[in-house]
């Protein structure tokens, strides 16, 4: 025997003790896509995630594809949603400990100041690209969807190429 393995063999005893039966667990869920989650702690940590609280997500997934060519990829950990491969919106999950199930979504010059400062209870100024005008729409109360809607819209408008644009007809009042 060499002396690698004469240091890293275990005594006859220790070879023989049996081990305990290993506990019974049930067996990882699946996602949708056929997939196991990549840890078991991503649903606690991510509680708009849950069955029971997904519908915030599953809403903001049902808006965002409404809109032409829309794709949705995760970043940060989170999904986020892209025209031509440029970032529009992105869901937030108690980004930071911050407490806010939300959509952040790019906005007009002066959009942000004017509906924060309307209903802060609603919007909000998101870290990071609240600087650039982009504003953060709470999901976890109540939602007007058709508001969020017409936000998003104008979010894809500003980020779509030009020939893009005209797959998604005017706003109303934009005539």
């Amino acid at each position: 025997m060499s002396p690698t393995a004469k240091k890293n063999a275990r005594p006859a005893a220790a070879k023989a003790r049996p081990r305990a039966a290993a506990p019974a667990t049930k067996p990882a869920k699946k996602t949708a896509a056929g997939k196991q989650p990549a840890h078991e702690s991503y649903a606690r940590a991510r509680p708009a995630m849950q069955k029971k609280s997904a519908t915030p997500l599953a809403r903001l997934r049902e808006v965002c594809f409404s809109l032409p060519e829309v794709t949705e990829k995760e970043a940060w950990g989170e999904p986020t949603f892209r025209v031509g491969d440029k970032l529009f919106a992105m869901f937030a999950t108690d980004h930071h400990h911050d407490g806010n199930v939300a959509v952040w979504c790019k906005a007009a010059m002066g959009m942000q100041e004017i509906l924060v400062d309307a209903d802060p209870a609603r919007f909000f100024k998101p870290p990071y690209v609240g600087p650039k005008g982009w504003i953060g729409i709470r999901l976890d109360g109540k939602v007007d969807w058709e508001e969020v809607r017409a936000l998003l819209a104008e979010s894809w408008r500003m980020t779509a190429p030009k020939k893009m644009q005209a797959l998604l007809p005017p706003a109303a009042g934009d005539d």
